[in-house]
């Protein structure tokens, strides 16, 4: 059993790689957001292996089913013209290697330090089939995390109101309609008859 979890948590981690690469390189922008769906996905099962369903149900409802769909939409009506985008690859390669090589670095750091060691994370339990681990991913998030989680609201509130501030306000130039001074408005504001004497061409 434990040998064909293995299997499958090889075979979907290559799937992972293989799309998150291809949603870098893959010139057509519609094609990176659909390899980028498959990256979605495979995650979602990487987290079913780790008996954290509701983690890969979320992953797969918001980002798969929402903002993805949004991306795609967006893509498609833009009708993106990618050859200018082209044009500057080679100009910013080096910037891009040595931004990905310090990510590598970082990550191996990551995955070689004591803490994320076989001893510090081990093979989760196995739990019952009444289980449930959103009970459980609550419990722990209102007790101890509940600050840190008050805090991110609060953030996430204010990042909103700041969005619809920054939006919603008044820009020289912009033209604006009053709904409520449209409602108001009478014909004989918008009608005048204006009585002119009959004009002859000589």
């Amino acid at each position: 059993m434990i040998a064909f979890e293995k299997i499958v948590f090889y075979l979907f981690a290559a799937i992972l790689v293989y799309a998150a690469t291809r949603v870098i390189t893959v010139r057509n922008p519609v094609h990176a957001a659909l390899h980028l769906v498959l990256a979605f996905f495979t995650s979602a099962a990487l987290w079913l292996l780790l008996e954290a369903e509701f983690l890969a149900i979320t992953l797969v409802l918001v980002y798969v089913g929402a903002v993805m769909v949004l991306f795609l939409f967006v893509v498609m009506m833009l009708d993106i013209n990618t050859s200018p985008i082209r044009e500057g690859f080679i100009k910013y390669l080096p910037v891009g290697l040595s931004v990905a090589g310090l990510m590598l670095f970082e990550m191996y750091l990551v995955v070689h330090s004591k803490y994320f060691s076989a001893g510090q994370m081990p093979t989760p339990v196995p739990r019952a089939a009444d289980y449930s681990n959103t009970r459980e991913l609550g419990s722990v998030l209102y007790t101890d995390y509940v600050y840190p989680f008050e805090i991110a609201s609060v953030i996430l509130v204010v990042a909103i109101i700041a969005a619809i501030v920054l939006t919603m306000r008044k820009r020289k130039g912009t033209k604006t309609q009053d709904p409520a001074e449209q409602v108001k408005v009478r014909s004989s504001d918008r009608v005048r008859v204006i009585k002119m004497e009959a004009e002859t061409k000589d």
